[in-house]
């Protein structure tokens, strides 16, 4: 995650990043008198956004996805939440351009091959699980929504977008940016990668924590299953204490699969 921090050296990357926040929470806005979760998420169009922009941008597009989710959040209220909001949606748009170059390094998202798309599905949905378990674990925290709910919409919402719009879009826009020498690879190309067995075992640790959390959050806080060692008083709802318990850990084993890719 060290280009996190390193691109706000770079101009032409911070330009970028308000580029992106401000491509996100222009299409954000105008959708958020369609909720789907008064409060907590409308119907978003604009996910397609964060992931053309990985695609393009790299780090520079996972801080705009942050901050344009953030400026989203002004126009529906602010609480919290949002804070996990704002984590959920940095990782949203920083996976899928790592995950990429770990699985499919060298090759063009816009390949129209069985292996190129069956990739890109791949990256779009570690994207979705793990910011879809960060809000639906930090809200459940905060006992205000449970994660069964939070869980799996945010997945779908997400997906949706990734797979029927980001397509459309990076097939237009994608040819041109590698054209013009704008990808992040040409705008830093002091970048360096770590050793690929270390990112390897990063992407499996980010897969397997963020689907342990999505399948653990999900029985947990709908009271389906309550491991037998947490105390009678955690088994009740909205289940806060036991999610804490057992999807945090999990949680963090994604975060450091995440930081380790």
């Amino acid at each position: 995650m060290h280009e996190l921090r390193l691109m706000w050296r770079n101009t032409r990357m911070v330009v970028l990043c308000a580029i992106s926040a401000a491509l996100y929470a222009a299409v954000l806005v105008p959708f958020k008198v369609v909720p789907l979760i008064p409060g907590v998420t409308e119907l978003r169009p604009a996910n397609a956004i964060p992931i053309v922009c990985s695609f393009l941008f790299g780090p520079a597009a996972a801080w705009g996805s942050a901050i344009g989710n953030m400026i989203g959040d002004f126009f529906g209220g602010v609480g919290p939440g949002d804070i996990f909001g704002f984590v959920a949606n940095l990782m949203y748009g920083y996976i899928p351009y790592k995950a990429w170059r770990i699985i499919a390094d060298g090759q063009s998202p816009v390949m129209r091959t069985p292996g190129t798309i069956a990739k890109y599905v791949m990256v779009c949905l570690a994207a979705s699980v793990l910011c879809a378990d960060l809000v639906g674990w930090g809200d459940n925290l905060l006992a205000f929504r449970p994660f069964s709910i939070l869980g799996n919409i945010i997945i779908f919402n997400n997906m949706i977008s990734a797979l029927v719009l980001s397509p459309l879009i990076l097939y237009g826009v994608y040819p041109r940016v590698r054209a013009g020498r704008m990808l992040y690879t040409d705008v830093m190309p002091e970048l360096r990668e770590r050793p690929r067995a270390i990112r390897l075992a990063g992407l499996a640790m980010l897969l397997g924590g963020e689907l342990g959390a999505w399948a653990v959050g999900n029985l947990v806080s709908t009271g389906y299953w309550i491991p037998a060692f947490l105390p009678a008083g955690f088994a009740i709802s909205p289940y806060d204490k036991a999610i804490a318990v057992t999807v945090s850990p999990l949680i963090l084993v994604a975060l450091a699969g995440a930081w380790l890719m």
